[in-house]
């Protein structure tokens, strides 16, 4: 058993393994289409064979990078990273979600075991501190860049 890089069209990395796993082959244990990755899906199979056969019918799945890949080079991408990764303290970032949607505020703290992050609106007339999900904002500035 391996796992196989399968080269596909630009933007339909999720179609294609979705459709390798809707096959339903007994051979085929998994599909992996990491964000991160463009253009490749990776697939779990007990050989390279009944990859070929399944990826004849499958459309902008376009072949199989020759060799096989370990678990260990693949695991990074199965853990999810958080979402405040990249954000500093005093970042300004855009509200992209809640209640303050569109608003501009400065990141004050970062919690990363719960991917939260408190942040200063900057129109407020008295400065409220606000606790948003790490996925709710969007870093517009940075002193670090």
């Amino acid at each position: 058993m391996g796992i196989y890089a399968v080269k596909t069209t630009a933007s339909q990395e999720r179609t294609v393994a979705d459709m390798i796993i809707n096959r339903e082959e007994p051979e085929i244990h998994a599909a992996l289409a990491p964000d991160s990755l463009t253009s490749y899906v990776m697939v779990e199979a007990e050989g390279n064979a009944v990859l070929n056969r399944v990826l004849e019918d499958i459309p902008h799945a376009r072949s199989i990078v020759p060799g096989e890949s370990d678990i260990s080079e693949v695991e990074h991408f199965l853990s999810p990273k958080p979402d405040v990764e990249g954000i500093a303290e005093g970042d300004i970032v855009e509200l992209i979600a809640g209640p303050f949607k569109g608003e501009k505020a400065q990141v004050q703290r970062i919690d990363e075991g719960k991917d939260q992050v408190t942040v200063e609106l900057y129109e407020a007339t008295v400065p409220i501190p606000v606790t948003v999900r790490g996925d709710q904002i969007r870093v517009l500035d940075s002193d670090e860049r």
